[in-house]
């Protein structure tokens, strides 16, 4: 019988960035990030989880030029985008679409994302924050990544859905939704990051 020989592409815990997409006053994005990332380090304790929620961060007002030199924050932040195997998305839906601060943040990298897997967190109106999410998935494909096609949805989360450590209804029902999703992420990021090693990307 052959043996098979493990590599560190296969044993090494994978990196999850989880991008909080909102910087509006009163968000309630903090709210959902820790109810989503508490769930994620529960049904995978082995992933390490990155938190980049934008308010946090010193972004330039305008998008560098070609050949632009990056400050060290910029240096900083684009390791930490290019560490992670994988990433999920937290948005809100403003006008039928994602917050631009949020495109912006995905603008300013571009070989950081190549061939790793996106998952979305949404939440909105009536929508769900489903719309955002189906057009962040076709700026994602012009980067290369693949996303994750089962995602979480809160759907009038501004009418009382959330308490302040999470859902205050349908609790269930959620983490159910996480959990598929993670798993789908899961796959993908350690097969693409299989791949990556063995056959560098582009």
């Amino acid at each position: 019988m052959p043996t098979t020989t493990t590599t560190p592409a296969t044993t090494t815990p994978l990196r999850v960035g989880v991008i909080v997409g909102s910087t509006r006053d009163g968000r309630l994005a903090p709210t959902v990030s820790t109810w989503f990332t508490s769930q994620a380090e529960r049904h995978t304790p082995e992933t390490h989880f990155d938190v980049i929620d934008l308010t946090d961060l010193d972004l330039p007002g305008t998008h560098p030029g070609w050949g632009h030199k990056p400050t060290p924050a910029q240096t900083e932040l684009a390791a930490r985008v290019d560490a992670a195997d994988a990433y999920v998305v937290i948005t809100p839906e403003y006008n039928h679409s994602f917050p631009a601060h949020l495109k912006h943040f995905i603008d300013l990298h571009r070989d950081e994302w190549k061939a790793k897997p996106v998952g979305f967190v949404s939440y909105g109106g009536v929508g769900g924050g489903l719309r955002a999410v189906e057009q962040l998935r076709l700026v994602f494909a012009e980067l290369h990544c693949t996303t994750i096609r089962d995602g979480v949805s809160f759907h009038q989360a501004h009418g009382g859905l959330f308490a302040e450590e999470g859902p205050a209804h349908d609790e269930q029902g959620a983490a159910g939704a996480a959990k598929v999703m993670l798993d789908q992420l899961a796959w993908w990021a350690h097969a693409l990051r299989t791949a990556r090693t063995e056959h560098p990307y582009g």
